[in-house]
Protein backbone atom coordinates (compact mmCIF):
# COMPACT_ATOMS: atom_id res chain seq x y z
CA UNK A 1 0.00 0.00 0.00
CA UNK A 2 1.72 3.39 -1.05
CA UNK A 3 1.16 6.69 0.78
CA UNK A 4 -2.04 8.48 0.79
CA UNK A 5 -2.33 11.51 -0.64
CA UNK A 6 -6.15 12.39 -0.75
CA UNK A 7 -8.07 10.71 1.80
CA UNK A 8 -11.94 10.16 0.81
CA UNK A 9 -13.07 13.44 2.41
CA UNK A 10 -10.25 15.28 0.50
CA UNK A 11 -11.48 14.06 -2.72
CA UNK A 12 -15.36 14.87 -2.17
CA UNK A 13 -14.16 18.28 -1.39
CA UNK A 14 -11.85 18.32 -4.91
CA UNK A 15 -14.64 17.13 -6.66
CA UNK A 16 -17.53 19.46 -5.39
CA UNK A 17 -15.30 22.39 -6.10
CA UNK A 18 -14.45 21.19 -9.44
CA UNK A 19 -17.99 21.30 -10.03
CA UNK A 20 -18.77 24.45 -9.38
CA UNK A 21 -15.94 25.62 -11.67
CA UNK A 22 -17.97 23.92 -14.50
CA UNK A 23 -21.00 25.75 -13.39
CA UNK A 24 -18.63 29.03 -13.63
CA UNK A 25 -18.00 28.21 -16.84
CA UNK A 26 -20.95 27.25 -17.72
CA UNK A 27 -22.99 29.78 -16.64
CA UNK A 28 -25.01 30.53 -19.54
CA UNK A 29 -25.44 27.05 -20.66
CA UNK A 30 -29.13 24.98 -20.57
CA UNK A 31 -27.20 21.51 -20.74
CA UNK A 32 -23.28 20.27 -20.14
CA UNK A 33 -22.38 16.85 -21.47
CA UNK A 34 -19.63 15.59 -18.90
CA UNK A 35 -17.70 12.49 -20.78
CA UNK A 36 -15.57 10.18 -18.80
CA UNK A 37 -12.98 8.05 -19.83
CA UNK A 38 -13.56 4.75 -19.42
CA UNK A 39 -11.76 3.54 -15.89
CA UNK A 40 -11.43 6.06 -13.76
CA UNK A 41 -12.70 8.93 -15.71
CA UNK A 42 -16.09 7.93 -15.77
CA UNK A 43 -15.99 6.95 -12.33
CA UNK A 44 -15.01 10.63 -11.66
CA UNK A 45 -17.24 12.03 -14.27
CA UNK A 46 -19.88 10.09 -12.44
CA UNK A 47 -19.29 11.71 -9.21
CA UNK A 48 -19.07 15.23 -10.64
CA UNK A 49 -22.42 14.91 -12.35
CA UNK A 50 -23.71 13.67 -9.08
CA UNK A 51 -22.90 17.25 -7.41
CA UNK A 52 -23.63 18.92 -10.22
CA UNK A 53 -27.34 17.62 -10.35
CA UNK A 54 -27.07 18.84 -6.38
CA UNK A 55 -26.15 22.64 -7.13
CA UNK A 56 -27.63 23.29 -10.62
CA UNK A 57 -31.11 22.74 -12.28
CA UNK A 58 -28.80 22.01 -15.65
CA UNK A 59 -29.36 19.34 -18.00
CA UNK A 60 -26.50 17.27 -17.74
CA UNK A 61 -26.16 14.21 -19.37
CA UNK A 62 -22.94 11.71 -18.95
CA UNK A 63 -21.03 10.46 -22.33
CA UNK A 64 -18.61 7.32 -21.68
CA UNK A 65 -15.44 7.55 -24.02
CA UNK A 66 -14.17 3.92 -24.73
CA UNK A 67 -10.91 3.40 -26.18
CA UNK A 68 -8.00 1.28 -25.65
CA UNK A 69 -5.37 3.58 -23.24
CA UNK A 70 -2.50 1.80 -24.51
CA UNK A 71 -2.49 2.50 -27.80
CA UNK A 72 -5.44 5.08 -28.34
CA UNK A 73 -3.78 6.22 -32.27
CA UNK A 74 -4.73 2.73 -33.34
CA UNK A 75 -7.72 2.21 -31.59
CA UNK A 76 -11.49 3.07 -32.40
CA UNK A 77 -12.49 6.06 -29.99
CA UNK A 78 -16.22 5.52 -29.29
CA UNK A 79 -18.95 7.68 -27.47
CA UNK A 80 -21.90 6.50 -25.88
CA UNK A 81 -23.64 9.53 -27.04
CA UNK A 82 -24.19 9.86 -30.87
CA UNK A 83 -22.03 13.10 -32.02
CA UNK A 84 -25.63 14.81 -32.79
CA UNK A 85 -26.05 15.00 -29.02
CA UNK A 86 -22.96 16.85 -28.28
CA UNK A 87 -22.98 18.62 -31.26
CA UNK A 88 -22.93 22.65 -30.43
CA UNK A 89 -22.94 21.72 -26.93
CA UNK A 90 -20.42 22.21 -24.16
CA UNK A 91 -18.66 19.21 -23.27
CA UNK A 92 -16.20 18.47 -20.42
CA UNK A 93 -13.62 15.52 -20.94
CA UNK A 94 -13.33 13.98 -17.37
CA UNK A 95 -10.21 11.62 -16.64
CA UNK A 96 -8.71 10.43 -13.33
CA UNK A 97 -4.79 10.92 -13.87
CA UNK A 98 -3.28 13.58 -16.08
CA UNK A 99 0.52 11.92 -16.82
CA UNK A 100 1.80 11.96 -20.07
CA UNK A 101 -1.50 13.38 -21.67
CA UNK A 102 -1.67 10.89 -24.38
CA UNK A 103 -4.93 9.78 -23.29
CA UNK A 104 -6.50 13.00 -23.01
CA UNK A 105 -5.36 14.24 -26.19
CA UNK A 106 -6.74 11.74 -28.17
CA UNK A 107 -10.39 12.14 -26.04
CA UNK A 108 -10.08 15.88 -27.16
CA UNK A 109 -9.21 14.86 -30.73
CA UNK A 110 -12.46 12.92 -30.95
CA UNK A 111 -14.74 15.91 -29.78
CA UNK A 112 -13.04 18.13 -32.61
CA UNK A 113 -14.46 16.28 -35.43
CA UNK A 114 -17.72 17.98 -33.95
CA UNK A 115 -18.43 21.71 -33.60
CA UNK A 116 -18.22 22.25 -30.19
CA UNK A 117 -19.93 25.47 -28.26
CA UNK A 118 -16.77 25.00 -25.95
CA UNK A 119 -14.63 22.21 -24.40
CA UNK A 120 -13.30 21.81 -21.55
CA UNK A 121 -10.92 19.34 -19.41
CA UNK A 122 -10.91 17.90 -16.30
CA UNK A 123 -8.47 15.91 -14.00
CA UNK A 124 -8.13 14.46 -10.50
CA UNK A 125 -4.43 14.33 -10.54
CA UNK A 126 -2.53 16.42 -12.81
CA UNK A 127 1.44 14.98 -12.81
CA UNK A 128 3.18 17.39 -14.79
CA UNK A 129 4.62 15.19 -17.52
CA UNK A 130 3.15 15.99 -20.31
CA UNK A 131 4.59 15.03 -23.39
CA UNK A 132 1.84 15.89 -25.55
CA UNK A 133 0.27 19.50 -25.26
CA UNK A 134 -3.18 19.13 -23.37
CA UNK A 135 -3.79 20.90 -20.17
CA UNK A 136 -6.57 20.34 -17.67
CA UNK A 137 -9.02 23.27 -16.91
CA UNK A 138 -9.90 21.83 -13.74
CA UNK A 139 -7.99 19.47 -11.46
CA UNK A 140 -8.25 18.73 -8.20
CA UNK A 141 -4.37 18.65 -7.40
CA UNK A 142 -0.95 18.49 -9.18
CA UNK A 143 2.08 17.00 -7.99
CA UNK A 144 5.39 16.94 -8.47
CA UNK A 145 6.12 13.12 -8.94
CA UNK A 146 9.36 11.04 -9.97
CA UNK A 147 8.86 9.27 -12.89
CA UNK A 148 9.26 5.82 -11.39
CA UNK A 149 6.35 6.70 -8.73
CA UNK A 150 2.50 6.01 -9.93
CA UNK A 151 -0.23 7.50 -8.88
CA UNK A 152 -3.66 5.37 -8.15
CA UNK A 153 -7.04 6.96 -7.99
CA UNK A 154 -8.80 4.27 -5.69
CA UNK A 155 -13.24 4.85 -6.24
CA UNK A 156 -14.63 2.28 -3.79
CA UNK A 157 -17.42 1.55 -1.49
CA UNK A 158 -15.03 1.74 1.46
CA UNK A 159 -13.91 5.24 0.81
CA UNK A 160 -11.86 6.90 -2.03
CA UNK A 161 -8.69 7.48 -2.03
CA UNK A 162 -5.80 8.82 -3.85
CA UNK A 163 -2.17 7.03 -3.39
CA UNK A 164 1.37 7.25 -4.47
CA UNK A 165 3.41 3.52 -4.85
CA UNK A 166 7.38 3.89 -5.78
Amino acid sequence: MGNIILNNQQIAHKIERIAFQILEANVNEKEIIVAGIQGGGLLLAQKIIAVLHKISDKNILLCEITMDKKNPIKSEIKTSLKAEQYQNKSVVIVDDVLFSGRTLIYGVHHFLNVPLKQLKTVVLVNRNFKKFPVKADFKGISLSTSMKESVEVIFSTKGDQVQLAD
